[in-house]
């Protein structure tokens, strides 16, 4: 994930403006099992409140709704989909099913909610990271074989089926982002056009931090604090998968939560992704498909293309840096001595 440019906790780092100084608004909020900073440029403390306000009600309802193995309503549709018969979709649950069957088409498949089982043999559907060991082959190869795909699921209204048994949806490749965007929508509801919303390191920002952009920083995958910094401004969201955030090793090898449908294994060869998009969603689930296609730009582009986001950042294993030329000069690293970076062909 993306960890902003520190002040305290809040992840924006603020600019010095021309005096009389606009008022800032900031607060942070403890949902989606992360901390959220929303800040808010010349909005004063009133306005701001009743803003943060909402959003916290909104994000609570958004994780309660929408967590895989909770009950609740995600929790009930993963109890009914086995059955194979319809049965009535929960209201909250059927945007997402409809906009993550999108993402997973374009993707080809490598953003893929519906293996939520997976999920849960490797231990990753809970709050506590496993210690392994791995799970047995054989338990792998045979979820493997039931292929569960977004395209299994049929959607009529709010009728809901599975054609494959082995579905069970876990969003939480996605839902963040989904998230975030409903709150920027929520704050241009409210007349709020300068504004930053940062769930755990991923974010998306819109307008200006007064008379300069919003500066963010991009977390180092393998050292203490940042790797670079990035200057946004407009609309834009920045989002960051890396093996560093829940994982667990065993015997000398570390096994990071994303897992290759493909393969039915913890995706191997990148630290970290960072994805730009406009739309939050659009990018969480790129930094996933990107993580599973791996660090040969002759997986992981076209992949990125066909997702349609704007700059991608990647660092290997080995710690070295790819690039889309659409960041070239955006990106400052922070880090001495600064990673030599290739550079793909344009997006």
């Amino acid at each position: 994930m993306i960890r902003a440019l520190p002040l305290v906790l809040v992840s924006v780092l603020l600019l010095t403006a021309c005096s009389p100084r606009p008022p800032v608004y900031q607060e942070q909020l403890l949902t989606f099992g992360t901390l959220v900073d929303v800040t808010l440029w010349n909005v004063d403390e009133a306005r701001g409140q009743q803003a943060v306000a909402t959003l916290a009600r909104d994000f609570d309802y958004m994780h309660d709704a929408w967590h895989a193995w909770h009950r609740g309503p995600l929790g009930r549709v993963n109890q009914l989909l086995p059955m194979g018969e319809w049965f009535s979709c929960p209201p909250s649950i059927v945007p997402l099913i409809r906009r993550s069957s999108e993402l997973s088409r374009a993707s080809g498949g490598l953003f893929n909610p519906a293996i939520g089982q997976l999920v849960r043999l490797w231990g990753f559907a809970s709050d506590e990271p496993p210690k392994g060991p791995p799970p047995a082959p054989e338990a792998i190869r045979a979820l493997l074989e039931k292929n569960p795909q977004m395209s299994d699921l049929e959607l009529d209204g709010i009728q809901l089926r599975s054609r494959n048994p082995a579905v069970r949806l876990d969003f939480g490749a996605f839902a963040k982002g989904y998230a975030v965007d409903r709150a920027i929508e929520q704050l241009r509801e409210l007349g709020i056009e300068n504004a930053i919303v940062n769930a755990g390191g991923d974010l998306r920002a819109i307008g200006r931090h007064g008379e300069r952009p919003w500066r963010v920083g991009i977390r180092h995958p393998r050292q203490p604090g940042m790797l670079a910094a990035v200057d946004i401004e407009g609309d834009e969201s920045v989002f960051t998968s890396g093996d560093y955030e829940r994982y667990f090793d065993y015997d000398g090898k570390r096994y990071q939560h994303i897992i290759d449908p493909r393969s039915g294994y913890p995706a191997e060869g990148l630290s970290s992704v960072t994805v730009f998009a406009r739309q939050a969603d659009v990018a969480d689930a790129a930094a996933t498909a990107i993580t599973v296609a791996g660090p040969d730009v002759a997986d992981w582009l076209p992949v990125a293309r066909a997702l349609g986001v704007t700059g991608v950042m990647l660092v290997d294993t080995a710690g070295r840096v790819q690039m889309t030329p659409s960041l070239r000069g955006r990106i400052y690293f922070d880090v001495e001595p600064k990673p030599e970076v290739r550079f793909s062909e344009p997006l």
